[in-house]
């Protein structure tokens, strides 16, 4: 099993819904959801691999837990309690590094606190990685700050490499992502730029290799 802690929209937030039917799974109910189309694309396979995540923003990445879920949530929860909600800035279709992802419109100081605080919170009940997750980490080329966060954090991407994204799509290619963009705009057009607060945190889990990440339990800010 892995678990994760993420934020995700709150089930009520038309956010949620829409960025649920995007990727085609509902990762609240684990249902599966019929995708808008793009003509000339396939959405089912350009939404794969964030499909199997779920829609969400990653503070502490998936990791084995060293023991039982209930000691992960434990902490979670005591981490979540110390944490005030905050306000999220309103959020827009964004190209990241190839592929597109929703990401905030102007800086968030309380956002990127969240997620600093969050790999630190939980990273005692983490497995650290074995050499094929290192391997596995390193192909795609890392920064020597990268690789540090690795080996001490499981993770290269935190801290000064984290970026807050929701992802919608695998890395596109020069000849798609001009159709791409353009349905991903039309689809959250005015449900990503409201406002809205940050109010819970969510812990997700995998059972096994391959299976969908679901989220287990929605934690409420109250610091």
């Amino acid at each position: 099993m892995r678990i994760a802690l993420y934020w995700a929209p709150e089930p009520d937030d038309p956010l949620h819904k829409a960025g649920s039917a995007w990727l085609g799974r509902d990762a609240e109910t684990g249902a599966t959801l019929t995708q808008p189309a793009i003509p000339g694309h396939d959405i089912a396979e350009l939404t794969a691999d964030p499909r199997g995540y779920g829609l969400h923003a990653t503070l502490k990445p998936p990791f084995r837990p060293t023991g039982a879920y209930e000691a992960v949530r434990d902490a979670a929860l005591a981490f979540a309690a110390r944490t005030a909600p905050f306000a999220l800035p309103p959020l827009s279709v964004q190209d990241l590094k190839g592929f597109l992802a929703l990401r905030e419109n102007a800086p968030c100081a309380p956002l990127h606190a969240l997620a600093d605080a969050a790999v630190a919170a939980l990273d005692a009940w983490r497995t650290p990685p074995d050499e094929a997750d290192l391997a596995r980490r390193r192909k795609g080329g890392l920064t020597p700050r990268q690789d540090t966060h690795l080996l001490k954090w499981g993770y290269p991407h935190v801290f000064e490499d984290w970026r807050f994204h929701v992802t919608l799509t695998r890395r596109l290619g020069p000849e798609e992502r001009e159709a791409v963009t353009a349905a991903a705009t039309r689809h959250f057009e005015g449900i990503a730029r409201v406002p809205r607060r940050v109010t819970s945190v969510c812990l997700f889990t995998q059972a096994a290799p391959g299976a969908p990440f679901l989220i287990a339990e929605r934690l409420p800010l109250g610091g």
